[in-house]
């Protein structure tokens, strides 16, 4: 398939067209790249309201934005916060008109809050989480079981701590909480296949076994209860040289497909729209953030995996060029799918939110 460099057009504020060359950026023929929203620093995980209002949340700052279409023209306003003073509030989600929040601590609930956006309402506690901060931020989504679905991080970068390296379920209103996975030593991004309403989500391989191990991975979990390996076994057949004498990688569930190492996967969304081709509908594509400590530098892109009968069939590359020789210029972190197809992507480095559609 034959690539093309695209140019990207930035709308300031004040009203003015400037362009922002992106001409690094490879995307199959047909496929367009703008800044949907700009200046939203470190903009992380993205929710869309009923009533058509981004949600914008983020790791460092503390703070999730709201973004609007005031006047209807198809164009995002700029941007607002919403909530600031927040711990690590990275995982957001929309159930029934509220915002759920996932901050480090804990997980809140704001009522109503497209009707409250001047002023948010005061948030409802629905869960206490752990207080460790290393891989303490969360994800968090609602599954088609109507189930709140959030990761549980290592505390560390490799070790055996009860009660971390998970990802929870639980109700709405935060009751009956149970270990949907097990093993999975930092998810920042997951979905459901909606032909079969299966859970898929990325993991973090550990660090410090080399340039090239172990792979990060895109796990799928069919039913509850399974266990992805880690801290034992990586990419569901290294064993880890601390943990890996105490159980066989024959236990686990092997990873759907097993990533470059170290490119730091995490957001990622099947596409379930119908303005790209045929051929990428149902597919999933995975927002590869890129590695910090690799000698060479990996990721810093967009992957597609296709799947059939459950399972990944081929993996390429979507959008790359994030990255060149003077270093990154954008990170990607998660992709939400608008109603009207095009793809929304976050880049925490850059401080925006990319839109991509298709226009033959």
């Amino acid at each position: 398939m034959r690539r093309m460099a695209l140019g990207l057009m930035l709308l300031l504020w004040g009203g003015a067209l400037a362009a922002l060359e992106l001409g690094a950026i490879r995307m199959p023929d047909g496929f367009r790249i703008e800044v949907a929203v700009a200046d939203v620093a470190d903009a992380r995980s993205l929710a869309l309201g009923e009533r058509g209002t981004l949600f914008i949340a983020t790791r460092r700052a503390g703070r999730v934005y709201a973004v609007t279409d005031a006047n209807g023209d198809g164009r995002f306003d700029p941007p607002r916060v919403l909530l600031d003073g927040l711990r690590m509030p990275n995982g957001i989600a929309i159930h029934e008109g509220a915002l759920y929040v996932a901050e480090n601590h804990r997980i809140v609930r704001y009522d109503g809050i497209e009707q409250r956006l001047q002023s948010p309402p005061e948030p409802v506690l629905l869960a206490r989480l752990p207080t460790e901060t290393h891989h303490g931020w969360r994800y968090l989504a609602f599954g088609p079981d109507g189930r709140l679905y959030v990761a549980i991080g290592a505390p560390c970068n490799i070790c055996d701590e009860p009660g971390f390296a998970t990802i929870l379920r639980m109700r709405a209103d935060g009751s009956e909480r149970e270990v949907m996975a097990a093993g999975v030593r930092n998810s920042v991004g997951f979905d459901w296949q909606p032909e079969t309403g299966v859970l898929w989500f990325s993991d973090n391989g550990r660090d410090w076994l080399g340039d090239d191990r172990p792979p990060d991975e895109l796990n799928r979990a069919p039913q509850s209860g399974l266990h992805f390996g880690y801290p034992y076994c990586h990419g569901g057949d290294l064993p880890d040289p601390l943990y890996g004498r105490a159980r066989d990688c024959a236990e686990f569930t092997p990873p759907a497909l097993r990533l470059g190492a170290h490119v730091a996967a995490l957001g990622v969304r099947f596409y379930t729209g119908s303005q790209f081709p045929p051929e990428y509908r149902g597919q999933l594509f995975i927002a590869e953030h890129g590695s910090w400590n690799r000698s060479e530098p990996v990721g810093y892109r967009l992957g597609l995996a296709r799947i059939e009968e459950g399972r990944v069939v081929s993996y390429s590359p979507f959008a790359e060029g994030w990255l060149g020789a003077a270093g990154a210029s954008g990170r990607p972190v998660d992709l939400l799918v608008l109603s009207d197809g095009s793809l929304l992507v976050s880049d925490d480095h850059a401080g925006v939110v990319y839109r991509i559609s298709y226009n033959p």
